[in-house]
């Protein structure tokens, strides 16, 4: 593949290309190019405030260079996307402009050419939050990314961090990393507005095939195959075998969406008899006598009924695979277990290409007061580590935000009044505090540097 010329960016002098191999393994080198994406609100730079995606890069850079003395490192490529691209590529166009633009337009307003071209290229990229537009036309960004570089499998861990004020008392059970899949369901854009020609043309095509549907509807398809199910399965099963987890369940509605949800669950279990005999065991088998040891234990969980038992039974779940918008929801609702989306950490990954960014959003009211957890942004950066192979680096992230957490917790045990060194999200959990207590977040990524 020939490196692409761009007309606003500049890629580093040095470092070298990720690529993946025709077997599917990507070859990692010491010095890899990695597209950076700092996003919009709470992630961008303002002035002398550092955006939490900075804050983020440099603890992963003095991770690196502490882990391996100078022997590996990341060369970060600044790419645009959100409000960032449209006022450095579009600067003329009005916002009452905007909605009069096709869908493609609008695109290239919020995700220039030179940012997909140079993630195409690189494969590997680390994303801030990013500004989605409300209404009809280009529908986001994030999703967008997904679908063009089929990147069909959301990682999201959720992880109790000592010291970190939880508001479920079972948060120090959690410990799960939730598959959800990326690129079918409603999430996939099939859709057609209330009273539109398409509506009424599916409306029709459903009451000739007996479904009452009412004239008026707007309509979302939700297509699930046994192709994109398979993949993302075997991904979470791949994991939690490398890992030596002790299960995975297939979290489904399928009592009630047999053909697409129920189809989930099935294709699971046929993917687990027909790929990974000798590693993974059904619960039903397990329940009936087989021997589980050594293997990873298959289960399923309606999705109702598995929002309780996360709650309730944190610690019998460790890998949950899922389609599109239950994981969504199940994702930030694991969070909120363990202090919030501050601390959720995500990545999109596909055979060829791997995103990684916070799950939270933009935060526009505390852009540029440098207040901001950059913890969702560097937890997601400990993910590209793991995925380049470097987890001792990772580990020594994980390990000092922890222990900048742990800290401030026994600072606020002594009493109200103690300097507390998390950002205000954090520290408004501690009784006696409120959010004005907090650190800043260059402040934060200070104090997780000096722990590692």
């Amino acid at each position: 593949m020939t490196a692409p010329t761009y007309e606003k960016l500049t890629p580093p002098a040095s470092g070298t290309r990720v690529t993946t191999g025709p077997d599917g393994r990507w070859n990692i080198p010491d010095d890899p190019i990695v597209t950076l994406i700092r996003g919009d609100g709470i992630g961008r730079d303002v002035g002398a405030a550092p955006g939490i995606t900075t804050c983020a890069v440099r603890v992963l850079d003095a991770a690196i260079a502490k882990t391996y003395g100078g022997k590996r490192r990341i060369h970060w490529f600044d790419a645009h996307a959100g409000d960032v691209a449209r006022e450095l590529y579009f600067p003329d166009v009005k916002d009452e402009q905007v909605a009069s633009l096709n869908e493609e337009e609008q695109r290239k307003l919020y995700l220039p050419d030179d940012t997909l071209k140079a993630f195409e290229y690189y494969s590997l990229g680390l994303k801030g939050p990013l500004t989605t537009p409300i209404g009809g036309g280009f529908r986001s960004i994030n999703v967008y990314l997904r679908l063009r570089f089929d990147l069909y499998a959301c990682v999201r861990p959720v992880r109790y961090f000592k010291g970190v004020e939880a508001p479920n008392k079972r948060a120090d059970k959690v410990n799960m990393v939730i598959f959800r899949e990326n690129t079918e369901d409603v999430y996939c854009g099939i859709e057609a507005k209330s009273g539109s020609d398409k509506a009424k043309r599916i409306i029709a095509l459903l009451k000739d095939m007996g479904y009452n549907v009412p004239a008026s509807s707007g309509i979302g398809i939700k297509p699930m195959s046994p192709e994109g199910s398979k993949r993302l399965i075997r991904m979470a099963l791949r994991f939690a075998i490398d890992k030596k987890l002790p299960s995975v369940t297939l979290m489904h509605k399928g009592n009630i969406m047999k053909f697409t949800e129920g189809a989930f669950k099935d294709w699971g279990y046929e993917l687990a008899r027909d790929e990974f005999r000798g590693h993974v065991v059904s619960e039903d088998e397990v329940n009936k006598g087989a021997d589980a040891k050594g293997k990873v234990v298959l289960k399923d969980r309606i999705a109702d009924s598995m929002f309780q038992q996360v709650q309730l039974r944190p610690e019998e779940y460790s890998v949950i695979a899922t389609p599109n918008l239950n994981g969504d929801y199940l994702s930030d609702a694991a969070a909120a277990m363990v202090g919030g989306i501050g601390l959720a950490a995500g990545a999109n990954i596909g055979d060829k290409a791997a995103m990684f960014e916070a799950t939270h959003g933009t935060a526009p009211k505390y852009t540029g007061l440098n207040r901001a957890n950059p913890g969702a942004v560097l937890l997601s950066g400990v993910l590209l580590l793991e995925h380049l192979g470097w987890d001792e680096a990772a580990k020594k992230v994980t390990n000092a935000v922890e222990a900048a957490f742990a800290e401030s917790d026994e600072t606020a045990r002594r009493g109200p009044g103690g300097k507390l060194h998390v950002t205000y999200d954090i520290a408004r959990q501690f009784p006696g505090y409120g959010e004005k207590a907090g650190a800043s977040s260059s402040d934060f990524a200070d104090r997780v540097i000096t722990h590692l």
